[in-house]
């Protein structure tokens, strides 16, 4: 049957392929499975919507009340949502609004703020549910765990357990929290990113412990309410790892500016709990010193982890790597070939659109296909104001693996339309291999970085060089016009609107 559905698939193209996958698709819930998805977070839901499009009889289970995993529902979504917000509520709170010829006097409503991030999240996890049945996926609910090759035992919050029997399993459990040592969470004074996103009042002072990406968003988000943050950074640098060190250092000096403090090459080493304040004690890792911060609300956010405990993985000889991780080769499958993982639990970066695309590649390879992903064309993104993004090698990357290079950089102090939006913060740098101009990496501090980098993930994926980019029209006046010009400084050695 999924045979079939593959032929017509490729023969006549996706929507016809997709309109006679779900005719030939099982109606009933019952009986074997062609796939069991276990977690519904963006690679999960992704890759069982997929394997369901092309003809896989499909369940994915879930182990929380509702579906969209860490991404949907305690991160990328919510946080996104208090981003926007209090970027806004700055802006009118400062001189922006006023500079621009906008007079008001804005107060904040924390808990409708809080409201509308909910709904947002409310509307997504609940549109899961409905592309679920509209694609004819068995969700169910509990914790699912594997019992043999082609079965996974859902244990449900009664009690009870489900045996769903299976051709192919797929782990896509996603990451957790790492806790600090020394610092216990409570989700109320000292919390993870997870108690961050929904704080009752604006602390008067935060701690960070950590300035990557989570440490830097939610930072911002809280310094823009109106709280004094302070981040400390084991690193020398923020931004976390991948970061150019050029794009870090600009982008901690625009920080610094907004009000964000730093401590880096610092450590916490224990951290106390008194009613409603915290003692947090530092340590510096070049001298030792040690110094004691009070702050009312602590932040730790040290990175994630994967989500692969009580899995069941070593009953069916899975064994995890060194960080925890699920082994797998170029087509997601684990040491047991009909046992597949992706996202956040297996190599790579913890990113939901990397999970995603892992996913559909996943679904597709089941059925004969011969997808691959290219990592080094995955963007990232920190969603501050402005935002940073980059895909590609960051200029040290190159330095250590000996490849020349060529880079191109072009301000948006000198772009018509970041002028006009009075948001000229942060430059774009191009960075192009110096015989074939091949674009090899590209680096954005700036207002809406996050959209620009994608056509830059288009054209390495594509294998443009930066001649390639430099030649293609640009809408004017756009932000966009600044990738354009600084790939002409990469490939000819200078950019139209420069000095």
């Amino acid at each position: 049957m999924a045979l079939q559905v593959v032929q017509v698939y490729r023969s006549y193209g996706i929507r016809l392929g997709v309109i006679i996958s779900r005719a030939f698709a099982a109606t009933s819930s019952s009986g074997p499975k062609d796939l069991v998805v276990i977690g519904s977070g963006p690679g999960g839901y992704v890759a069982a919507i997929k394997a369901a499009q092309l003809g896989l009889k499909t369940a994915c289970v879930e182990k929380n009340a509702t579906l969209g995993g860490t991404c949907l529902n305690v991160g990328c979504i919510p946080s996104k949502a208090l981003l926007n917000n209090s970027h806004l509520y700055h802006m009118a709170a400062s001189q922006d609004f006023k500079m621009r010829g906008i007079e008001v006097q804005p107060i904040l409503n924390l808990s409708k703020m809080m409201e509308q991030k909910d709904s947002c999240v409310k509307a997504l996890t609940d549109g899961i549910g409905m592309l679920f049945k509209s694609n004819k996926v068995e969700h169910v609910a509990g914790l699912g765990k594997i019992t043999g090759t082609n079965e996974v035992t859902v244990m449900k919050d009664d009690g009870s357990k489900e045996i769903l029997e299976t051709k192919n399993i797929l782990i896509a459990t996603g990451s957790e929290v790492v806790p600090l040592s020394g610092v216990e969470i409570d989700e109320q004074v000292i919390v993870s990113s997870t108690g961050a996103l929904s704080l009752s009042r604006v602390p008067k002072k935060m701690v960070l412990i950590g300035a990557g990406v989570i440490g830097l968003e939610l930072g911002s988000v809280w310094s823009r309410l109106g709280s004094e943050v302070v981040a400390v950074e084991f690193l020398g640098h923020i931004g976390g790892m991948g970061i150019d060190m050029e794009i870090s250092k600009s982008f901690q000096r625009i920080l610094t500016k907004q009000g964000i403090k730093f401590m880096m090459n610092h450590k916490v080493t224990a951290a106390e709990k008194s009613g409603n304040s915290v003692s947090v004690k530092v340590e510096s890792n070049k001298d030792g010193k040690t110094q004691t911060l009070n702050c009312d609300s602590l932040l730790v956010c040290v990175g994630r982890r994967p989500y692969t405990e009580n899995l069941g993985l070593e009953s069916v000889g899975i064994k995890l790597d060194e960080k925890g991780r699920v082994p797998v080769n170029d087509k997601f499958a684990t040491a047991v070939p009909n046992v597949f993982a992706i996202g956040d639990c297996i190599h790579g970066p913890m990113l939901a659109h990397k999970a995603e695309d892992e996913g559909i590649i996943c679904a597709e390879n089941m059925v004969g296909g011969a997808g691959h992903l290219d990592y080094n064309c995955v963007p990232s993104v920190i969603y501050t104001h402005p935002e940073v993004a980059w895909v590609g090698k960051s200029e040290e990357q190159l330095k250590d693996e000996g490849i020349e290079y060529t880079v191109g950089k072009f301000p948006f102090a000198a772009n018509s339309r970041a002028k006009t939006n009075a948001d000229t913060d942060g430059f774009v740098k191009i960075i192009g291999d110096k015989k074939t101009d091949r674009i090899l990496g590209a680096h954005i501090i700036g207002g809406g970085a996050g959209e620009m980098i994608n056509e830059a993930a288009l054209a390495m994926e594509y294998g443009a060089s930066c001649e390639d980019v430099a030649r293609v029209c640009h809408a004017h006046p756009t932000c966009s016009e600044a990738f354009r010009e600084a790939a002409m400084a990469a490939y000819c050695g200078k950019a139209i609107n420069s000095l």
